[in-house]
């Protein structure tokens, strides 16, 4: 018998998605309703994760990187199992690769360290051929083939190696005539363009009222840089977080011209942060 799907709330709801909560890595911490996922502890090691149901073809599942630690080498892994979370005992093997993969039912394949930057985005799925893809910035590789897919299959990830925390935004399958979603789709905020704006203190105020409300991701005592991992934060963004260090925020901003915590887009006029003197 199929398991249960969870509750749809219209035509283009694929249904709501977190990480499986009561089935996970003995170093995994959940927050934000089951959708962001931090490795605790000094390891690289534990951080087994599951969706909290079914994955469909062509759904792709959205991940974005939130932090990491250059201490350890490797990164993410991905992929997708066909067996179920329920299903499982406690405590959970320490490695998706081998501990998993060499047990029937699990494909899961490693991603390259250096597409696993924070910020970065992801998206994950199983082609109706059987074939496990990931797309990167619009770039899509084939990084699996052989899927069983005579059964239903849950997403599973691994955060392995120095990839340390990870966002899920939900999921999305394009069809000819639309897309569905799942639910509820992360909000977004679209900045007025530059003409807008009478002076630099009009779009501080804008951003300063408009900025989303995000859940504290490194505690007031954690304050280090996202992307070293080394050196204090010591710059904060327009959208108020402080999360990058003097040395990492130019060439961060130059590639991602975002937030690397909240994703908000760093407008033109507030190109230059806000440094805290220590």
């Amino acid at each position: 018998m199929e398991p249960r799907r969870s509750l749809q709330c219209g035509m283009c709801c694929l249904g709501s998605l977190t990480f499986c909560n009561q089935i996970k890595g003995d170093m995994i911490h959940l927050s934000n309703h089951g959708r962001l996922a931090q490795r605790k502890g000094d390891t690289s090691v534990n951080g087994v994760l599951f969706s909290s149901r079914p994955i469909r073809l062509q759904e792709r599942v959205r991940l974005r990187v939130v932090r990491r630690s250059s201490k350890w080498s490797g990164a993410l892994r991905l992929g997708f199992t066909n067996v179920p979370p329920g299903g499982r005992h406690l405590p959970l093997p320490s490695l998706a690769i081998p501990d998993l993969t060499d047990t029937p039912g699990h494909w899961v394949a490693p991603v390259c360290e250096s597409l696993c930057w924070p910020g970065s985005e992801l998206e994950f799925w199983v082609s109706r051929g059987g074939n496990l893809y990931v797309s990167v910035r619009k770039h899509e590789r084939k990084l699996l083939s052989g899927l069983d897919l005579s059964r239903p299959l849950w997403a599973l990830v691994d955060l392995y190696g120095q990839t340390q925390a990870v966002h899920l935004l939900g999921s999305k399958m394009k069809l000819p005539l639309l897309t569905r979603r799942s639910c509820p789709v992360p909000e977004r905020i679209i900045l007025p363009s530059v003409d807008e704006f009478k002076s630099r203190r009009d779009c501080a105020s804008f951003v300063a009222t408009h900025s989303p409300v995000a859940s504290p991701l490194i505690s007031e005592s954690e304050q280090s840089c996202v992307v070293c991992m080394e050196e204090q934060a010591s710059v904060t963004l327009p959208c108020g977080h402080r999360c990058l260090c003097c040395s990492c925020w130019p060439e961060f901003l130059q590639t991602f011209d975002c937030c690397p915590l909240c994703r908000q887009n760093i407008h033109p006029l507030l190109t230059r942060p806000h440094t805290t003197q220590s």
